[in-house]
C-alpha cells in the first residue's frame, strides 16, 4: 500500500492561497488528508471545506502549552479536561490523532520523575482516547534548535513513557526532523518501533524546507522503508516551503508516494 500522506496547513504561507484554492489544489495533488496544530470556533468550517474537496483532516492538538506540559502534576487536572474536550471535538470529526507534549524540562526534576508524571497524565485521558477511538501521539521535538529545554527529545524518552501508560492508544509522534537533529538513524529507529508511532512528520534538514537535495534526509528511502515495514499511518508533511507552495507539496507528494 502506498504511503498515506497528509500536508500541515499552519505551517504553510497563509497568505499563499485562498483556503478554498488550496485544499482544491492539495486534492488533485493526490493527497487523501490534512492536519493543523490547535483549533479554535473555525475548525468544524475547516473540516467542511476539506469534505468537500475529498480530505480528511487527521491530526490536531490535544492540550495547550507545549512548553508547560504533562511532566509536571500541577498541569495534570488542565490537561486532562483539554485532552478530554479535544477527544469529544476530534471523535466528532473523523480525526485519529491528538498531539501531546510532554514540557519542557523541570529544574531539579530528574528524567525519571518527569517520564513517569508524562505517563500519569496520559493514563488519565487514555481510557476516554480508547473509548472514542482516538490516538493520543505524544511528539518528539528537538531541543537542540528550535524548542530548547522540551524533555521528550529523544525517541527512548517517549518509548520508556508509553511503556509507562501501557495503552494502545497512546503513542509516539515521530517527527523525522527532529529526531534527525537529536539522534539520526531515522529508519532503523522507526522500523524497530512502528508498532509505538502513531504519526509521523516530515522537513528536511537543516532548515525545516523542502524535502530536496539542499537537504541530508532521504525522504525517498525513508517512506521505502516505512512502506515495506507496513507502516499504516500518516506522513505528514510539516516544511516550509520557501517556493511555490503548490509546487512544494507536489515534489514531496511524488517523492514520498511509495
Amino acid at each position: 500500500m502506498p504511503i498515506k500522506q497528509s500536508v500541515c496547513i499552519p505551517i504553510l504561507p497563509q497568505d499563499a492561497l485562498p483556503r478554498e484554492k488550496l485544499l482544491a489544489e492539495i486534492a488533485s495533488i493526490g493527497y487523501p488528508a490534512i492536519e493543523i496544530w490547535g483549533w479554535d470556533d473555525d475548525f468544524p468550517g475547516l473540516c467542511e471545506a476539506a469534505a468537500r474537496n475529498g480530505l480528511r483532516m487527521v491530526s490536531i492538538s490535544g492540550h495547550g502549552t507545549g512548553t508547560d506540559g504533562l511532566n509536571n502534576p500541577a498541569n495534570h487536572d488542565r490537561i486532562e479536561a483539554e485532552l478530554r474536550d479535544a477527544i469529544d471535538v476530534a471523535a466528532a470529526h473523523g480525526v485519529a490523532g491528538l498531539i501531546c507534549f510532554s514540557g519542557n524540562r523541570i529544574q531539579g526534576m530528574d528524567e525519571e520523575a518527569a517520564i513517569a508524571n508524562t505517563a500519569t497524565g496520559l493514563r488519565r485521558a487514555a481510557p476516554y482516547a480508547e473509548a472514542n477511538g482516538i490516538t493520543l501521539n505524544l511528539e518528539l521535538l528537538n531541543s537542540k534548535v528550535d524548542h530548547p529545554g522540551y524533555q521528550c527529545d529523544h525517541t527512548a524518552w517517549g518509548l520508556a513513557v508509553l511503556q509507562q501508560v501501557n495503552s494502545p492508544n497512546v503513542k509516539l509522534l515521530y517527527d523525522i526532523y527532529h529526531m534527525q537533529i537529536m539522534e539520526g538513524d531515522v529508519i532503523r529507529t522507526m522500523t524497530a518501533n512502528l508498532d509505538s508511532i502513531g504519526h509521523v512528520h516530515t522537513a528536511g534538514n537543516p532548515g525545516r524546507n523542502e524535502l530536496d537535495d539542499t537537504q541530508e534526509l532521504n525522504y525517498r528511502g525513508i517512506c521505502r522503508a516505512l512502506s515495506s515495514a507496513g507502516y499504516e499511518g500518516y506522513v505528514g508533511h510539516e516544511f516550509r516551503p520557501q517556493g511555490d507552495v503548490v509546487a512544494s507539496l507536489r515534489q514531496a507528494f511524488e517523492l514520498c508516494n511509495i
